[in-house]
């Protein structure tokens, strides 16, 4: 089947402005917009829409990935019927995520087994969605890391690291 020199160029140019959404579903929109009498400019809000929707999926997709979580966790699958002492509104304020914007600190601490990495899992997970930049890490990795670079000299570039997100997670 030979292409339509107009449709070759159109997904050259989408593939070069890197629009996935729009290449994919170009055709079928303009399609149901014939079909329901969409306007020109209804239809590409429509694609617009979509490719603008499409991005901020990758983009948060992008910010778990470099968050390096052990596992994803969530508020939601939190037990809060253990420990029993732990206070739900105050945890709840904290994902709220004014303390980021503050540079301010959020530190959960208790006994082993009480939910602590699952918070602050999940208060990553959160900040990823709402547009913070995150790193989750081991402590003792950081400070193993950290004191190598120190020995190799290379001490500030491994602090950027853990010092450029918005969120450091130390577990």
């Amino acid at each position: 089947m030979i292409k339509n020199p107009v449709d070759t160029a159109l997904e050259k140019h989408l593939d070069y402005l890197k629009l996935p959404y729009l290449k994919e579903n170009c055709r079928p929109f303009a399609a149901e917009g014939n079909t329901k009498h969409w306007s020109h400019i209804d239809y590409l809000a429509r694609l617009i829409e979509g490719e603008a929707a499409a991005r901020h999926d990758r983009t948060i997709l992008h910010r778990i990935k470099a968050a390096r979580f052990p596992v994803i966790k969530t508020l939601e699958s939190f037990r809060w019927d253990w420990p029993k002492k732990i206070n739900q509104l105050q945890i709840q304020d904290l994902f709220r995520l004014r303390f980021i914007d503050e540079k301010a600190n959020a530190i959960f601490l208790g006994l082993c087994g009480i939910g602590k990495t699952h918070l602050a899992t999940a208060l990553g997970y959160a900040a990823c969605q709402h547009g913070y930049s995150v790193l989750f890490a081991n402590a003792v990795d950081a400070i193993n890391t950290l004191s190598a670079a120190q020995a190799q000299g290379a001490l500030k570039t491994q602090l950027k690291r853990y010092l450029s997100p918005a969120l450091l997670i130390l577990d």
